[in-house]
């Protein structure tokens, strides 16, 4: 029972800290959250689109977020270690997180999926499924439930945990929008079967989001377009 508690602890510490993070680094890009926990130090390795934000001039913003996350969650030795993300399209927090926000500038939803699914699939993604689920039409209509699934993707044993999956609500003037996304990246090998790249349908294949679109993507202030910083940096 001791250590069933622990391994329920644990997941509560890495969740908190994960939504501390979101916030504390929003406008850096933040897609995913690494942790490791040891008996020496606790490595928290933050994903993110834009590194120069996390690590601020001389690594300044690095050594006061690790100095608070050592006293909100009493980590032993915290060590935080920057990572900069490969493929923003391939990222489905990220992903998400440009969905929401062109659903709350008032972007058809039809179209926005259709397109965020096309552009995941052109990076050599084996499968995606994107979700938009609630107040999708106007003022007084009801929630609805618009999805387009592509490729391969699992749905239960254990294939299911080499799926990246992401959900974020957007809040629209019309009410709320929970919007899931889910993808298997490129490379992923299955231990039943082997995935070949599918052809898209003409529908999803002429989805274009390029007006209403700015550049830089997905990410944070700065995004993938913007100031960058080392592409890798440890503060302890």
């Amino acid at each position: 029972m001791a250590s069933e508690r622990k391994f329920i602890e644990d997941l509560k510490v890495k969740y908190n800290i994960l939504r501390y993070m979101e916030k504390s680094l929003s406008r850096a890009g933040l897609s995913r959250v690494d942790i490791q926990k040891t008996p020496v130090i606790t490595r928290i390795t933050p994903y993110v689109t834009n590194p120069g934000r996390v690590i601020g001039r001389g690594g300044e913003t690095i050594d006061s977020l690790t100095e608070s996350m050592k006293k909100k969650f009493h980590l032993e030795n915290p060590q935080i270690s920057v990572a900069e993300v490969a493929n923003p399209k391939l990222e489905p927090r990220l992903v998400a997180r440009n969905i929401v926000a062109s659903l709350e500038r008032g972007i058809n939803p039809r179209r926005l999926i259709h397109s965020a699914a096309r552009e995941i699939m052109e990076q050599g993604a084996l499968g995606v499924e994107i979700i938009a689920k609630g107040k999708l039409a106007s003022k007084g209509a009801r929630a609805k439930k618009m999805k387009v699934r592509l490729g391969y993707l699992p749905k239960s044993g254990f294939a299911v945990s080499l799926v990246s999956e992401a959900k974020i609500a957007a809040y629209p003037k019309y009410g709320a929008i929970g919007v899931t996304v889910r993808l298997v990246p490129p490379g992923t090998k299955f231990p039943d079967r082997d995935v070949v790249a599918v052809a898209l349908p003409k529908q999803i294949a002429a989805a274009s989001l390029n007006s209403g679109r700015k550049p830089g993507g997905y990410g944070g202030h700065g995004g993938p377009g913007g100031r960058r910083g080392p592409p890798h940096h440890n503060r302890k």
